[in-house]
């Protein structure tokens, strides 16, 4: 691709956020350079549950943010070699978060064993949301960053960066281990480093680290079709019998440590489930998600810095596709989207 004239464009972060926005803005034309201080996808992407859904319990603010995050992700497919959803729907029963989204069924019994027959005790009644799905973030981002560069995008892993290039009052470029990086815009999609890099530009957004336990397990294939979420577990699993379960944070405690809760999850999963008997824990950890104070995605330049555009949010996955999307627009054209204006970084450093 001949990027002669192109916007040059770095993005900090090499995780699905980061991906899709590399990616997007490359189709855009723009000149993309991704800088990652680690692996790719080796922040909260690698931990992350991964259930692409459109619920909310509430209000929410970002309605139209988060309703387009489905079919945002459904067009992907269709563009991105080796991006694949498991569209299967998800359970949600037994539990007290309040999440509904537009497309929730209430369903009896009978309905809830056709779909998952291996539940020992189906429940009277469950919200069915037959849209939603799941992916494996670790091989979405790799097949995002992989059609990024088959259009020309450069992606630079173990690269930390140190700095930013700063002329005139404003940002040029970025400052890396390999060396100076110039730029019309900087992009961060760095999750939780995302507040300490705009800190070495005098700004002060409060972004903070959110735990969350992330578990992987061996088990069986076709034990679960859909996500389940219940009292018990929350659990998917993929066609080769891989599960992915995710728990809430408790404390620092022995008995909440990682390693322990995925033997307490496992033996839930082994009650819930027929023929779950030979399931294992193979990997536990604590995810670290960038969270906002106000739990909104912070989307949107620097005010009075211009060319730095932040990205950060949670939930990261659900929101990679639509915000690869529109943010690509904004960065590319100069033109607003819409659906970001609640997650502007100025509503946290308004005077």
């Amino acid at each position: 691709m001949n990027h002669e004239g192109a916007k040059r464009i770095v993005v900090i972060g090499a995780g699905i956020v980061g991906a899709s926005l590399a990616y997007q803005l490359a189709r855009r034309g723009a000149q993309v350079t991704v800088v990652e201080a680690g692996g790719i996808a080796s922040g909260v992407t690698g931990t992350s549950f991964a259930w692409i859904n459109t619920s909310c319990a509430g209000i929410d603010p970002i309605v139209a943010l988060r309703g387009g995050a489905i079919a945002a992700w459904r067009q992907l497919e269709t563009q991105v070699a080796g991006l694949m959803v498991r569209w299967h729907g998800a359970l949600s029963y037994g539990t007290q978060d309040g999440r509904v989204s537009p497309e929730s069924i209430l369903i009896d019994r009978s309905r809830i064993a056709r779909l998952e027959p291996r539940l020992r005790q189906p429940p009277e009644q469950a919200v069915h949301e037959p849209e939603q799905g799941a992916l494996d973030a670790v091989a979405a981002t790799h097949a995002l960053l992989a059609a990024a560069q088959a259009l020309g995008a450069t992606v630079r892993t173990h690269t930390p960066v140190l700095g930013f290039a700063v002329r005139d009052a404003k940002v040029t470029g970025v400052e890396t281990a390999a060396g100076l990086i110039e730029a019309d815009m900087v992009v961060l999609a760095a999750g939780t480093d995302t507040a300490s890099l705009v800190a070495q530009l005098g700004v002060d957004l409060p972004i903070h680290a959110s735990p969350a336990i992330f578990l992987r397990y061996q088990a069986p294939p076709g034990l679960v079709r859909a996500i389940i979420s219940n009292h018990a577990m929350e659990v998917w699993q993929a066609e080769d019998g891989t599960m992915l379960a995710a728990e809430d944070y408790v404390d620092d405690a022995p008995e909440n440590q990682p390693a322990a809760i995925a033997l307490r999850t496992a033996s839930a999963i082994r009650e819930e489930l027929e023929g779950a008997e030979a399931i294992a824990p193979e990997f536990a950890c604590i995810g670290l998600r960038p969270m906002p104070a106000d739990g909104v995605p912070v989307i949107g330049s620097l005010p009075n810095i211009k060319e730095v555009y932040v990205c950060a949010m949670h939930p990261g996955v659900v929101l990679a596709a639509i915000v690869g999307q529109l943010a690509s627009g904004e960065i590319v054209t100069g033109e607003p989207a819409p659906a970001l204006e609640a997650c502007r970084p100025a509503r946290f450093l308004a005077c």
